[in-house]
């Protein structure tokens, strides 16, 4: 089993690794299997991608990201000019319902409003404007609209479970009230656990995913 160190220094052997983070202004802290990121990197992107590096180190059990994003001169772009670049971003990606989301900007945070009828389309509009030149975060508000029974999110993700080649369905239990899913059990990896949480968003009609499955490497 790994220990709070060895995690620490995997964690910042991988970050020197990621061609896409510049670690040298990263802290690492590693407890009980939480790892704690702080410091400061130059752009939203680029927190994301060390925050997402970190989960993919084995013995990981949750990530903290406690970045802060310090914009660079070239970087920098008032919230008008970052709200129009949201629009033209939103109606350019083919999986963002047109007209549906409507974003506001406040020193540099985007906050997405809006409904749409699939998780993966409220997913699609943050994609859209999180690299975005001057962004130092975004928060997601857009409602999923259920239009599925309980019993039919439940059989959905139960027999998605079962075909996924990256998770053993048998130790995560699924539960359904309205478009709320609970899922429980233990996994073996932060990628299992990762594939159990996408799967459960996949399904029609899920509004939120309470994730309370334990990685046990």
């Amino acid at each position: 089993m790994k220990t709070d160190i060895d995690i620490q220094h995997n964690v910042q052997y991988e970050l020197e690794w990621e061609p896409s983070v510049n670690s040298a202004h990263i802290g690492v802290a590693a407890s009980d299997g939480v790892v704690t990121l702080s410091g400061h990197v130059s752009t939203f992107g680029e927190k994301l991608a060390a925050e997402r590096t970190a989960q993919n180190v084995h013995g990981v059990r949750a990530v903290a990201n406690e970045i802060e994003v310090r914009l660079a001169g070239s970087h920098e772009r008032t919230d008008e000019e970052i709200a129009v670049n949201c629009v033209n971003a939103l109606k350019q990606h083919s999986s963002v319902p047109q007209g549906r989301i409507k974003p506001t900007v406040e020193h540099g945070r985007i906050t997405l409003h809006g409904e749409v009828e699939w998780h993966y389309q409220k997913l699609a509009a943050a994609k859209a404007v999180r690299y975005l030149p001057g962004v130092v975060g975004v928060l997601n508000a857009i409602a999923v609209r259920p239009y599925a029974s309980p019993n039919d999110i439940k059989d959905k993700i139960e027999q998605a479970f079962m075909r996924s080649a990256q998770l053993d369905a048998r130790r995560v239990a699924v539960r359904v009230a309205g478009g709320e899913v609970s899922l429980s059990g233990t996994v073996r990896s932060w990628v299992e656990k990762d594939e159990a949480v996408r799967t459960a968003w996949a399904a029609p009609g899920v509004e939120h995913v309470d994730d309370r499955i334990l990685v046990l490497p």
